[in-house]
């Protein structure tokens, strides 16, 4: 397929690309349109990694992620013709991997073969204080399981704002939502996540602990 084709030359000849951090996103959509893949490889160089992060914040797992981004890319240059120009690139592109992202996890768990955010993931602590790396893998891990326990409009806010920094107004453009309603969604995201993990790091502490000898 030529759009295939397409996508999986800019990943396999990304770093041979000419890198051009000054040129505009718009300026490169433009140049891709005309023919350009070397300007498609440039748009890949500059998102591949923070969108597989992204990604990877839903999936915790590698390859997966390596897929849905590939995808991504594959259903961005299909409808690269549709694009309005006026508007900004990079979030429609997270539009897109994070859309594909939650579909294919909601199907997954429709056939009941996982939850979101429950596989296991290598990927580093979200607590800088932790020094310990079992410490780290406990901390992560319990901010998965809380993270499930909240509804996926409030975990998906909370997810791109808090832990991928994404601006209130790139959360409204990624979500198609209005930037007062990503503010709300927020606040009532962190609340429900601190009562939940309140709840768990209260049970978590009133658990029963054996005695040296018993």
């Amino acid at each position: 397929m030529k759009t295939e084709q397409a996508v999986n030359q800019a990943f396999e000849k990304g770093d041979e690309a000419v890198h051009r951090p000054h040129v505009s996103d718009a300026r490169l959509v433009e140049e891709v349109r005309g023919g350009d893949r070397d300007a498609f490889r440039d748009l890949v160089l500059r998102y591949e990694k923070k969108l597989y992060r992204v990604i990877h914040r839903f999936v915790h797992n590698d390859a997966l992620a390596e897929d849905l981004v590939q995808e991504t890319f594959i259903r961005i240059y299909e409808n690269l013709d549709q694009f309005d120009v006026s508007r900004r690139f990079g979030p429609w592109l997270f539009q897109v991997g994070v859309n594909l992202t939650l579909d294919y996890l909601r199907k997954k768990k429709r056939r009941g073969t996982t939850s979101l955010f429950s596989e296991i993931s290598s990927e580093k602590s979200l607590d800088p204080g932790a020094e310990d790396p079992r410490e780290k893998q406990d901390v992560n891990e319990e901010v998965r399981r809380v993270l499930q326990e909240i509804p996926e409009k409030y975990r998906t806010v909370l997810v791109l704002r808090d832990l991928e920094h994404f601006t209130s107004a790139e959360v409204a453009a990624i979500m198609k939502r209005k930037e007062a309603t990503i503010r709300w969604r927020l606040a009532e995201a962190r609340n429900r996540f601190k009562e939940l993990w309140t709840e768990r790091m209260k049970e978590a502490n009133e658990s029963p602990v054996e005695k040296d000898g018993e």
